[in-house]
This record gives structure tokens, sequence and C-alpha cells, in this order.
């Protein structure tokens, strides 16, 4: 019952996550769906760590591929952080729209952690199971 309740609390923080993404979107004031184009970062950034889990076998040590998985994945959390600020440098979306979408990407990827840090340990409530 323990990993029900995760992973409604889960998906609770990533709908959050996603209106505060839409409101800085949709609001009647901002009105540009340019940063939506941080849902391709939500989609990409946990490829790498299941690569990684899925190809490496020890899980307590760390080694070059789960190195690089968490590497990969900084760069990509710190390009959808960096999207909106130069979204709203360039004018193209406005600083409200920027604080709105940053929140987003802040509760959407602690979401993600939270999903890892729940499901990735490969107990009882494992995410290779799905």
């Amino acid at each position: 019952m323990a990993g029900i309740k995760a992973l409604v609390g889960l998906s609770f923080s990533g709908a959050i996550g996603l209106t505060f993404l839409l409101l800085g979107c949709a609001l009647e004031q901002y009105g540009v769906y340019w940063p939506l184009f941080v849902l391709l970062f939500y989609i990409l950034s946990p490829i790498p760590t299941f690569i990684s889990r899925r190809v490496s076998d020890d899980t307590e040590s760390s080694n070059a591929c789960r190195e690089l998985a968490y590497f990969l994945t900084t760069g990509i959390v710190v390009s959808a952080f960096g999207l909106p600020v130069v979204l709203a440098r360039t004018n193209m979306i406005k600083w409200g729209a920027c604080g709105l979408v940053m929140t987003g990407n802040a509760v959407i990827f602690l979401t993600i952690l939270g999903f890892f840090v729940i499901f990735g340990g490969g107990d009882d409530f494992s995410w290779e199971q799905w």
C-alpha cells in the first residue's frame, strides 16, 4: 500500500508542476506557448539513468556508465532551467511566465528524482516491474 501512496503523491506533484508550466503559457497576459518546449527536457531527463541502470549490474559503487548518465542528466536539467531564461532575455516570453515555468521545472524534476528514490531501489516497488 505504501507504493500506491507514493505513486499517487508523485502523480499529484507532477500535475502541479505541469499546471505551473501551463499557467506560464496560457494566462492571458503571457499568451505565448514557447515555454512548452521544456516538455522535451522532461521526457529526455530520465533516459540516461534508465540506460545506465539497465547496462550496469553493480548498484553500490560508482562506474563510468553511471557517471556519464549523471553528467548527461545534469546537462538536460540545466538546459531546462536555462531555456526559459533565454526566452525571457530575448523578450519572447515575459519574466512572469519565466518564473512560472521555472517553478514548474523545479516541481517536475523533484518529482522525477522522487520517482527514482522511491522506485529505484530494486525492492518490492521497483520500476523495473512495469
